[in-house]
């Protein structure tokens, strides 16, 4: 029997010719663990599909890539659909795909807990690292598709609040496997120009899956990092997802994340007059509480004058002066009497008095009274003095009687 010998390409291209004209294999829908996944810089993604036991390869090419809604990781749980041929050169099977879709949302949400869990647990949600929104940014940078319903509602709402306000716009893909690095591409775009105060991060609404690509890590490293406050406006209100959490604000849309960044005109112009107006009542209350409180004030000052002390002071002065001289006249009045009294009695008890009746006083040497004859005998002079004055006389004989 003759077999016949044929190269290892024409065997190759035996086996590619048969696997492609399988029906089955053509129309693959094929679900396994990603892994070893390689986004290539030419825009080709290259993995291995396992299951417990089993492993092929797989490849997607650029030209399906725009279509993708998440950005594939090692660990998903994923369903790709393509068609499993021949590459020739390897003598490899694969399958080339044109769509990969996870295997549920469950584990989307499984992947969104986990890198969550992580993030978390190095600080990028915390609190203290969230920078200020500026009060009044003049330039906004817009990180978002040109295309998109999110450009057109940011830019109404903010020229309605703030025409003066500056957009500078950062065209950016939003979704598929791309624009994680895309949206990051535009953080560092502002950051190194410094050329605005303020970056919004916006996307209309869409599943999970279209929305996976801010949940990718990357692209909450690049929120963290940046030095220029960032609000994101991603999805709907019940919409979140990793980059609100390493935000420094979240708004629940995109319009919402404008009226956020862009105080409105009118309503600062209205709350500047209620101030005004209301600081107006203010000094004019304070003036007027002031202004009573001074008169009562000087009513307290008058009633306590130092001056009406003093002239009170005068006046009980004089009315101690007044009280004192009445007293004085009062005892001098009564001494006077006294005095008057002993005047009297001495007046009538003065033995000169009695001169005046012809009586004579003798009085010694020593100027003691004489009052017996006897003591004239002992003594060669005498006093004698009478009504109209004194003598002296010497005794020369003594008769007494």
């Amino acid at each position: 029997m003759f077999i016949k010998v044929i190269t290892v390409t024409a065997l190759n291209g035996y086996i590619k010719k048969i696997v492609d004209s399988d029906f089955i294999l053509n129309n693959a829908n094929v679900k396994g663990e990603l892994s070893n996944v390689k986004l290539h810089s030419s825009g080709h993604i290259y993995f291995s599909l396992k299951d417990a036991f089993g492993k092929i390869n797989c490849v997607m090419f650029k030209s399906q890539t725009h279509k993708l809604k998440i950005t594939p990781r090692d660990g998903m749980n994923v369903i790709v659909r393509g068609k499993v041929s021949v590459y020739e050169r390897d003598g490899a099977y694969q399958i080339y795909c044109e769509s990969i879709e996870p295997d549920g949302e469950g584990q989307l949400y499984l992947a969104f807990q986990n890198l969550k869990e992580k993030l978390e647990k190095q600080g990028v949600f915390e609190s203290t690292h969230k920078k200020n929104i500026p009060l009044f940014p003049t330039k906004i940078g817009i990180i978002t598709s040109e295309t998109g319903a999110a450009i057109k509602d940011i830019i109404n709402v903010a020229t309605r609040r703030n025409a003066l306000v500056n957009i500078l716009i950062y065209p950016a893909l939003v979704q598929g496997v791309s624009a994680s690095a895309d949206i990051e591409g535009g953080i560092k775009y502002f950051n190194s120009t410094k050329n605005v105060d303020l970056i919004i991060i916006a996307r209309g609404g869409g599943s999970i899956e279209e929305l996976w690509a801010f949940n990718e890590e990357n692209l909450a490293y690049a929120i963290y990092n940046s030095k220029i406050p960032i609000i994101t406006g991603i999805g709907h209100e019940t919409d979140f997802t990793i980059a609100d959490f390493a935000s420094d604000y979240r708004a629940p849309t995109p319009s919402a994340a404008a009226e956020i960044a862009v105080k409105n005109l009118k309503d600062l112009n209205n709350e500047i007059k209620a101030l005004r107006e209301l600081l107006l009542r203010s000094v004019e209350s304070k003036l007027t509480k002031e202004y009573n409180k001074v008169n009562l004030l000087n009513k307290s000052l008058k009633i306590n004058n130092p001056l009406n002390y003093i002239v009170n002071q005068y006046i009980h002065i004089d009315n101690l002066k007044e009280n004192l001289s009445y007293k004085f006249n009062v005892v001098i009045s009564l001494e006077k009497q006294k005095l008057s009294k002993f005047n009297a009695l001495l007046q009538a008890h003065n033995p000169l008095n009695v001169l005046n009746k012809g009586y004579a006083l003798l009085q010694n040497d020593e100027n003691k009274v004489i009052s017996e004859i006897s003591n004239l005998k002992n003594i060669k002079q005498v006093k004698i003095t009478l009504k109209d004055g004194s003598a002296e006389f010497k005794i020369s004989d003594l008769v007494e009687f």
